[in-house]
C-alpha cells in the first residue's frame, strides 16, 4: 500500500454566520502518535462574533484541543473532507493511479483537505497560510466537460490539466459516485453524473425519489434532471450556501456521524434512537424537526433507500443551535431479493427495514402510534398515487418503472405486517 504525507498542518478558515470573506479560526496540526489537534487562533478567540466550529467538539477556548481517542482528528472538521468519490479523483490527480490501483493507495487525510476543492460543503476550508487566504483554483466547465472529466475518473483514465481543473472543484464532496459542483444563473448546485457499472438509470431513481420524497411533504433540496455528454445529470440544489451582496455566503454544517460523536469506523453504531434525544435537547424547533425525521426515516424504507448513514443526514450549526438540513442523498439502492436493513438502527438494536419498526420507536420522535400510522399511510397513498406522474416527469423507460416499483419504492417486506386500513 503506498501512502503519501506532504501535510502536517493546515490553517482552518471559517465563513462566520453571513460573512462574504473567511477569517482563519486556527491551526490543525499533527501530534506526535500522527493524530491531528486543533488550536484556535488568538486573534480568532478575540473576535466579538467568533463561533466554535462545532461545540461541544471543538469549544470556544485556547489551548489544545486533542480529538477523541478514537479518531485520527475532530469529526466536525473531518466533514470537510471528501468521501470516496473526490478521493479517486485526489488520488488519480496526485498519483496518476488508474481505477484498481486507488484502493492500494492510502494519501493522508490532511492530504485530502488540502488538495480538494475550496467550495466546500459546509463553511471551512483549509490554507497553507494564516493570514493569505487562496481558494484552490478552479475552471469554470459546461456538463459536457465535467461529465467527461467524471467518466475518465470512473475508468480510471488520466486528466489533461483543463479537466483536472474542472473537476478539483467538487473533489471536497461526499459520497461515492462521479459528481461536480457546478454555477448556473445564479444557483448553485452538485451535478451527479452516472457510474460505469450502474445495473440501472441511478440518476433519474434519485431524481424520482427526492422528487416523491417532496410529495409526501418532506423538505427536500430542489432537484432537476438535465444532459451532460449524452447522458442524463442529476442537479442538486445547494442549501449551504446563501447570496449575499454579489457573493455568497457560506452555512456551516455538521454531519448526524459528529453530532452522535462517532468515528468513521464506528458508523454502524449510529442511531436514530440517540439522534432523536439530541434533536430534542440541542435543535431548533425539535418538535417538527422530530416529526420530519420520522418521516425520512419512513420514506428511506418505503423508496428503499438503504444508504441512510450519518453522513447522510446534516444540520446547519449558527454557534449555538442545531437545524436540519433539507433532506439530500435519497437513493434507491440495488435490490435483489425482499429483506433489506437500513445504515442506521432504527431502535435498540433493530434496522430491518420495515414500517413497523418505525412504529415501535415512534414515542422517541414524540409521537403516538397512531401519528405514526397516519405518516406512514399517507406516504403509500402518495407514492401510489403520484408514481406515473413522477416517472412521466423523469421521462423514466417502462423497464425501469418496471425495475424500481415493487422492489425499491413500496417492497413487500418494507410494508410486511402494516395493516394499511387499521
Amino acid at each position: 500500500m503506498t501512502s503519501e504525507r506532504p501535510y502536517d498542518e493546515a490553517y482552518v478558515w471559517i465563513w462566520l454566520p453571513g460573512a462574504r470573506k473567511p477569517v482563519v479560526a486556527g491551526l490543525l496540526s499533527r501530534q506526535r502518535d500522527g493524530r491531528f489537534g486543533f488550536n484556535y487562533g488568538r486573534s480568532y478567540l478575540e473576535r466579538d462574533d467568533a463561533i466554535p466550529i462545532y461545540d461541544p467538539e471543538l469549544p470556544l477556548r485556547a489551548g489544545l484541543i486533542e480529538p477523541s481517542a478514537r479518531m485520527q482528528m475532530p469529526s466536525c472538521i473531518r466533514d470537510g473532507s471528501p468521501d470516496a468519490w473526490g478521493r479517486r479523483v485526489i488520488i488519480n490527480r496526485v498519483t496518476g493511479a488508474k481505477a484498481d490501483e486507488t484502493d492500494l493507495i492510502d494519501l493522508d487525510e490532511l492530504t485530502h483537505l488540502m488538495e480538494s476543492g475550496s467550495d466546500r460543503i459546509g463553511a471551512l476550508d483549509f490554507q497553507a497560510s494564516a493570514t493569505d487566504y487562496r481558494p484552490r483554483q478552479r475552471k469554470n466547465a459546461s456538463l459536457d466537460e465535467l461529465a467527461a472529466a467524471a467518466e475518465r475518473v470512473d475508468q480510471g483514465l488520466p486528466l489533461s490539466p483543463e479537466l483536472d481543473l474542472a473537476l478539483q472543484h467538487g473533489t471536497s464532496l461526499g459520497g461515492a459516485r462521479p459528481k461536480a459542483l457546478i454555477d448556473d444563473q445564479g444557483r448553485k448546485f452538485i451535478a451527479k453524473f452516472s457510474a460505469s457499472n450502474d445495473l440501472y438509470n441511478v440518476v433519474k431513481a434519485e431524481f424520482i425519489a427526492m422528487r416523491m420524497a417532496k410529495e409526501v411533504g418532506l423538505d427536500v433540496a430542489p432537484v432537476e434532471l438535465t444532459r451532460g455528454l449524452g447522458k442524463d445529470v442529476l442537479l442538486v440544489e445547494r442549501f449551504d450556501r446563501a447570496p449575499a451582496a454579489n457573493s455568497w455566503a457560506r452555512k456551516a454544517i455538521v454531519s448526524a456521524l459528529t453530532m452522535l460523536g462517532l468515528d468513521e469506523t464506528e458508523a454502524r453504531y449510529a442511531s436514530y434512537e440517540e439522534l432523536a434525544e439530541l434533536i430534542r435537547h440541542r435543535f431548533t424547533d425539535p418538535k417538527e424537526t422530530l416529526e420530519e425525521m420520522f418521516g425520512r426515516i419512513v420514506f428511506n424504507i418505503l423508496s428503499g433507500n438503504t444508504d441512510d448513514h450519518a453522513r447522510n443526514h446534516a444540520a446547519f450549526w449558527d454557534g449555538k443551535a442545531l437545524t436540519l438540513t433539507p433532506a439530500y442523498d435519497i437513493c434507491p439502492q440495488g435490490r435483489t431479493g425482499g429483506e433489506a436493513t437500513q445504515a442506521m438502527l432504527i431502535h435498540s438494536d433493530v434496522r430491518l427495514s420495515q414500517v413497523n419498526a418505525c412504529i415501535k420507536t415512534s414515542k422517541n420522535f414524540l409521537l403516538t402510534e397512531a401519528q405514526a400510522r397516519a405518516i406512514i399511510k399517507k406516504q403509500i397513498k402518495t407514492i401510489r398515487a403520484k408514481w406515473m406522474d413522477i416517472c412521466n416527469e423523469a421521462a423514466l423507460p417502462q423497464v425501469d418503472q418496471e425495475f424500481l416499483w415493487g422492489r425499491q419504492f413500496l417492497n413487500p417486506f418494507a410494508l410486511q405486517g402494516f395493516e394499511e386500513e387499521s
